[in-house]
């Protein structure tokens, strides 16, 4: 019984070391490829971005403007 429990731990080291050597092998090769994407989309980036802010900018002019006309609405309120 006991050789059995030292050979199963010996193999299951190693399993253990492929597994832990290929995962990092596929990590390097995955961060290699996304860095060579995001040259070529970066510039999308940027007009996606872009988009956002001026999005926001004219969110913030209609909450200003709500809030004008709330604030007019409470004071005929009063």
């Amino acid at each position: 019984m006991g050789t059995v429990l030292i050979v199963a731990i010996v193999f299951g080291s190693f399993l253990a070391l492929a597994s832990l050597i290929c995962g990092t092998v596929l990590m390097v090769i995955k961060t290699r490829s996304s860095r060579i994407m995001q040259g070529t989309s970066s510039s999308e980036e940027a007009e996606i971005i872009q988009e956002i802010y001026r999005g926001l900018d004219k969110m913030e002019k209609r909450i200003e403007s709500l809030e004008t006309i709330l604030m007019d609405a409470q004071e005929k309120d009063e």
